[in-house]
């Protein structure tokens, strides 16, 4: 029985039984993203004071310009990942082309790759708002001890062995599935582990917060302007109060908590949405329905959809499943 005085690894080790793949890898997956985590948090808590905020002078594969603590923690996620010979694969928002880990290597076991977005919301360090570390856990297709290849990537949100972020906030937490239920851990910086602060959370099934950028309300289609409409009526338990951060960990991390809606539709100006569906929509999505809640595109199951590119962008609506299913039905009405 999972007790809030539990240490990250105490929990991993007595939860191993419980994965359908209990080898232990994905154990020491999910401690070397803990590792990780510490290492981008303490450089994240240093912001303002040594110079790691503010442009890197680059653009990502994206296009979008690259802060320096998007360089950082690419590199310090990757480099643990690797130096630690525990995936065969990793794949980054940052990076255009996947990484092959050990190809040449004949006696290379290792099952996992990884699909991670090393900084959500990085725009934001500079004015010390919450940003955070999302990723993405499969099982290859390919054959094991061969280099990975691009489908290993391409696989549906439904495949994902595990998932989660981190939040840098207030206090860091570490939130993930393995596909039995969505368990927080919160750092304790004084001596450097995660203790099980949120264990089994559940989005409420209903909310009172909708978190959307109204400031592209006239660019989004008609069924999102309805259904913001909505929100915004007097009826109910209406209307609900808008809360948008800009990052989607911090968002989508109180929304849970407390019960709410994240959206972030396609607009006449980003016609296929904004998020990719590798690194950011599915991650969410399945630690959203392994907390009652659900995540679409407005019409279709996010976990559901094939995906054609390692950046593919979706629109994402994501949340407690009664307010989901209520924006689904102005996407459905409006089509």
């Amino acid at each position: 029985m999972a007790s809030k005085n539990q240490t990250l690894g105490e929990f991993i080790i007595e939860n191993q039984s419980s994965f359908k793949y209990s080898s232990g890898e994905l154990s020491r997956l999910i401690n070397s993203i803990r590792l990780a985590a510490k290492v981008v948090n303490h450089e994240v808590n240093k912001a303002g004071l040594v110079d790691i905020i503010g442009a890197a002078g680059d653009t990502n594969i994206q296009g979008e310009n690259q802060q320096k603590l998007d360089v950082y923690a690419n590199e310090k996620f990757i480099q643990t990942l690797t130096n630690r010979n525990i995936v065969c694969g990793i794949a980054s928002e940052e990076e255009e082309n996947f990484i092959t880990i050990n190809s040449q290597d004949e006696n290379h076991q290792n099952k996992y790759i990884v699909l991670i977005d090393p900084l959500d919301g990085s725009s934001n360090i500079d004015v010390n708002v919450s940003v955070g570390t999302i990723f993405s856990v499969y099982r290859r297709v390919t054959p094991v001890g061969t280099p990975v290849q691009l489908e290993d990537f391409l696989q549906k949100g439904s495949q994902q062995v595990a998932a989660g972020y981190i939040v840098y906030g207030t206090s860091t937490m570490l939130v993930y599935t393995t596909g039995d239920g969505v368990n927080g851990f919160t750092l304790n910086p004084a001596i450097g582990s995660y203790y099980l602060s949120h264990p089994n959370i559940k989005f409420p099934e209903n909310g009172t917060i909708y978190s959307v950028n109204e400031g592209n309300y006239i660019h989004f289609p008609q069924g999102i302007k309805n259904y913001i409409k909505y929100c915004q009526k007097e009826e109910g338990n209406r209307p609900y109060t808008s809360r948008y951060i800009g990052s989607l960990v911090s968002d989508f991390h109180r929304n849970m908590i407390k019960g709410g809606i994240y959206m972030y539709p396609k607009s006449s100006k980003s016609s296929n949405g904004k998020l990719r569906l590798l690194y950011e929509c599915n991650p969410m999505a399945f630690l959203a329905e392994q907390a009652n809640g659900k995540a679409s595109d407005g019409f279709t199951r996010i976990m559901d959809i094939e995906p054609t590119e390692l950046h593919q962008r979706v629109p994402f609506i994501c949340g407690s499943k009664n307010m989901v299913n209520k924006a689904e039905e102005f996407m459905f009405a409006a089509k």
